[in-house]
């Protein structure tokens, strides 16, 4: 049995429906989930070596790899193996009682200066807000967090996914707007550093092939029954809102990525998010993260 130290920001519903139908076992995969903290302590974890890999948003990767100025303060040989899901419902979210963005608000954030939080500003920007004039930036780490300042009005927006957002959305918060506004989007990609790659690559080849087969599978209606039960175990969603949360799964637009290929339109959505609100001083541009060896294709399963 190989065995990977996975760090995550949420509870993933797919490695749930992988171990339960028998593929990690019968892939020879023991995959331990570590919650993460913020990508800041996701990414150094990685770089020292106590994640072999992690589920993140792509921008993290960028940040880490490409960036110096990022919450660490250093960069490393960390790359983007394959493609886990393009947002599973991101977006922007309210506070119960908060009809919509408003000038005078708290937006919380992982980090200021994550793919997530660049979302934010970019959907307040949209409705005419200016970061730091008209809201309060807030840092409060993992998904999981925010949304529970968000339902409990210590934050007035923020932007959730992955069935935070239903979880929010049932005890009254409310969706303003989504990442599919700005353009195509990667929520969740696999990533590991050089070394990672070079002591873990047969099992992480692996983990990429069952997880999207499970997705390819879940897609066409498969594992219905232990999709849901996952849901609900996992994310504490039941009935219609567990339902919302599959459709969102196996939705093309939004949900699992069933071959595991990052699209160059979703990277560049990234790229140009943290272009037009990182406080860097140098733009990236996806050509010059692309030849710096941002994606590393070689894992990938065959199309």
């Amino acid at each position: 049995m190989r065995s990977i130290k996975l760090g995550t920001f949420s509870p993933s519903v797919l490695l749930s429906v992988a171990a339960a139908t028998g593929a990690l076992v019968e892939a020879r995969l023991e995959v331990t989930e570590v919650p993460a903290k913020t990508s800041a302590h996701q990414f150094e974890d990685l770089f020292e070596g106590r994640l072999d890999a992690a589920f993140t948003n792509p921008d993290n990767v960028l940040a880490y790899r490409c960036v110096p100025g990022n919450p660490l303060g250093r960069t490393g040989d960390v790359r983007i193996l394959g493609a886990v899901d393009r947002g599973l419902g991101l977006g922007l979210f309210t506070a119960p009682g908060v009809a919509g963005p408003a000038r005078g608000g708290r937006l919380g954030v992982d980090v200021p200066g994550s793919g997530f939080a660049f979302i934010a500003f970019e959907l307040l920007a949209r409705a005419g807000l200016v970061r730091d004039t008209d809201y309060e930036v807030v840092s409060l780490g993992s998904t999981p967090k925010r949304a529970r300042a968000l339902v409990e009005g210590t934050v007035d927006t923020t932007v959730l996914n992955a069935g935070n957002d239903l979880v929010a959305e049932a005890q009254g918060a409310r969706r303003v707007a989504s990442v599919t506004e700005i353009g195509p989007y990667a929520g969740t990609v696999l990533c590991a550093t050089a070394d990672g790659i070079a002591t873990h690559a047969d099992a992480l080849a692996a983990l990429l092939t069952v997880t999207s087969a499970v997705a390819r599978q879940l897609a066409t209606g498969r594992h219905r029954e232990i999709a849901l039960t996952a849901v609900t175990e996992r994310l504490g969603l039941m009935g219609p809102s567990a339902e919302r949360h599959l459709a969102i799964l196996t939705d093309p637009a939004i949900g699992l990525v069933p071959d595991a290929r990052l699209k160059h339109a979703e990277l560049d959505t990234v790229v140009y998010l943290r272009n037009r609100h990182s406080r860097a001083a140098t733009p990236v541009t996806a050509e010059e993260a692309l030849r710096s060896g941002l994606v590393d294709s070689s894992l990938l399963p065959e199309a």
